[in-house]
């Protein structure tokens, strides 16, 4: 590489730590909080609800606004009160007994000061996708087998199956096993790439986003599927077809495994 092109480089990744360090020092300013084994409890539980909200409210609108249920891929289903509850109930359930507890011993283990200096952004955007695409594998591999295997698709998976028609508060919907696995692969992706505290949060919004959004039954123009060409990423249609299906799309996000696999079923030809 040529001092011109260096020097140039050097400039784009220090003006893209710029870009992101005024939004970490005013998140630094809550290092306390941040720090705080209380805090992945209360950022993945209003996160998660926050992205929920949104969804439920259309369920409660949608018998009463022909319009919502052009983009409902289940027209005539809404979830009841009955249904959304448990759902909700077990999600706090889980992060009272098992993810609160974890956040505390991994507290207690391993305190660390947050770094002064906010990562490079074309730096986060590379550490987000790289997470996400290894946590797709993942989750691909670990899914395929619990449907193959009969005895971990009953002890692990077959709760997430019950509702067969997905809604957004049916998305944590899981057993200890499931939440589990799916923590362990969040930890080591990150800690493999030795992402920045920015952008394991990052990585956790849009995570928590995608998942919710695949299990809403909503396929809206500007859901992320019709956003990402080539149909490299399956979206909302795709997974509610495994959930109805059971033997295809396996993969959470994106189509490449599942293309490799032969399991890749479109939702149009159902």
């Amino acid at each position: 590489m040529s001092s011109h092109n260096g020097s140039e480089l050097h400039v784009l990744c220090s003006s893209g730590q710029l870009f992101l360090q005024p939004l970490w020092d005013r998140l630094r300013t809550w290092e306390a909080l941040l720090q705080s084994p209380f805090f992945p409890v209360f950022f993945s539980i209003t996160t998660y609800v926050g992205f929920c909200l949104p969804f439920v409210v259309l369920d409660v609108l949608c018998p009463w606004v022909p319009a919502l249920r052009r983009y409902k891929i289940h027209p005539d289903f809404s979830p009841s009160a009955w249904q959304l509850l448990p759902c909700l109930g077990q999600t706090l359930y889980q992060h009272l007994v098992f993810v609160f507890p974890m956040t505390l011993l991994h507290w207690t283990t391993s305190p660390a000061l947050l770094p002064p200096e906010a990562p490079e952004l074309l730096q986060l955007v590379l550490h987000v996708v790289l997470c996400l695409l290894l946590f797709d594998a993942e989750f691909f591999v670990w899914h395929v087998l619990h449907h193959k295997v009969p005895w971990l698709y009953r002890t692990f998976h077959k709760m997430h199956h019950q509702n067969s028609s997905p809604f957004a508060l049916a998305t944590q919907y899981m057993s200890i096993g499931e939440l589990f696995s799916l923590g362990v692969f969040d930890m080591v992706n990150v800690l493999l790439l030795q992402c920045h505290p920015l952008t394991v949060l990052t990585f956790h919004v849009v995570n928590i986003w995608l998942s919710v959004e695949d299990h809403s039954g909503y396929d809206f123009p500007w859901s992320t599927h019709r956003l990402i060409p080539f149909g490299w990423y399956g979206g909302v249609a795709h997974h509610d077809l495994h959930h109805s299906q059971f033997n295809c799309n396996f993969a959470p996000y994106f189509t490449h495994w599942d293309k490799l696999l032969g399991t890749l079923r479109s939702a149009h030809t159902k």
